[in-house]
């Protein structure tokens, strides 16, 4: 799960998994695999770290092989 900020100052928690796309025109859209559409304050830039350390977080819970 990831936070981030909608245009209005209230906070926002997704699940970066459900992430389709995330645009930047210029305020940035992410698309979820619901079909579901939000406009962020974060930049494309932020939301992709924040999914991308969120993806690292869950593999670090994962039992060595």
């Amino acid at each position: 799960m990831i936070t981030v900020t909608r245009l209005n100052g209230r906070k926002l928690v997704i699940n970066a998994e459900l992430i389709k796309t995330v645009e930047s025109n210029p305020d940035t859209t992410i698309k979820l695999t619901t079909g579901d559409t939000m406009l962020v304050k974060e930049t494309m830039q932020e939301v992709v770290e924040l999914a991308v350390d969120y993806g690292r977080s869950l593999r670090k819970l994962l039992p060595p092989t």
